[in-house]
């Protein structure tokens, strides 16, 4: 289980040999994660902000999305994907395998972090990780960052099997933890403070039906990201650099660029994710060169 994600992206990674260049390519893929309930809405999201950077780069930006963080990354490996919108974990293992790199950093309330949590609801008695013993608990997908890495990593510092610790051990979205949490159907899950911060925002669920009884140390917000192929032309980089960097004075005039409480992009390198890549090699997630 801990090693079948990085074997996967590793197969596509050999298999990719090239793709096209950022002068000669017609279309940018531009594929971003499943932020929000389903792809319709996650596309009519995401659309505003491909559009803006099609604009900025004189080029055709085709935005799709995809519904799991594993799979997005595999797409980047394998070519699919020219541009990602993505979450830490994924970046770093599309960067491992196949040389992706990040070219900026999501701004959230005008901040490049974020933080993994553990949430349960208010009857389960559940007050830290301790009390998860025989308890049934959600992971997100083996490509999330908050929802299975970060977690994960802190159970092993801790000295705990999830195997024999917890009770019924499932791999869902994020969404749908923080759903089946509050109904009481989990007793616990793994998620992420952006996440809960939107659905109860949205109205999807209520902060008094869930408590978070765990908070990660700050993690790197999501990157945007470019194939190897990509990241070797300097000055596209810098060019679509610059045009994220510019979106957050662009927000006061066309709002929808970004989902709310999103506040724009900062220049980051891949450096920026070394706290994701050391608890993946920490943890045997990923495996050292």
């Amino acid at each position: 289980m801990k090693k079948s994600l990085f074997l996967a992206l590793a197969a596509l990674g050999l298999a990719f040999a090239t793709s096209v260049t950022a002068d000669a390519a017609d279309v940018l893929r531009f594929g971003v994660g499943l932020y929000q309930p389903d792809k319709e809405k996650n596309d009519a999201t995401y659309r505003p902000l491909a559009e803006y950077i099609g604009k900025q780069l004189g080029r055709e930006v085709k935005l799709y999305t995809v519904d799991t963080w594993e799979g997005l990354a595999k797409s980047l490996a394998n070519g699919e994907t020219d541009i990602a919108l993505m979450g830490p974990w994924g970046y770093v293992l599309a960067n491992h395998v196949a040389g992706a790199q990040a070219v900026a950093t999501i701004l959230y309330d005008g901040k490049p972090e974020y933080f993994a949590i553990m949430v349960t609801h208010p009857k389960s008695g559940i007050k830290s990780i301790q009390d998860l013993k025989g308890k049934t608990f959600a992971f997100g997908d083996k490509g999330s960052t908050s929802g299975y890495l970060i977690p994960n990593y802190h159970f092993q510092k801790n000295g705990i099997d999830v195997s024999k610790f917890l009770g019924k051990v499932i791999n869902t979205k994020h969404q749908a933890i923080e759903l089946q949490v509050t109904r009481g159907e989990l007793d616990a899950g793994a998620d992420y403070n952006r996440n809960r911060d939107a659905m109860i925002a949205d109205g999807q669920i209520k902060a008094s039906d869930s408590v978070v009884f765990w908070t990660s140390d700050p993690l790197p917000n999501d990157a945007v990201a470019v194939s190897a192929t990509l990241a070797k032309d300097a000055a596209f980089v810098a060019k679509l650099r610059g045009a994220l960097e510019k979106i957050g004075p662009e927000l006061a005039k066309t709002p929808n660029l970004l989902p709310p409480r999103y506040t724009g992009f900062v220049a980051k390198d891949n450096s920026y994710y070394r706290p994701i890549r050391d608890a993946g090699l920490a943890s045997g997630q990923l495996p050292g060169n």
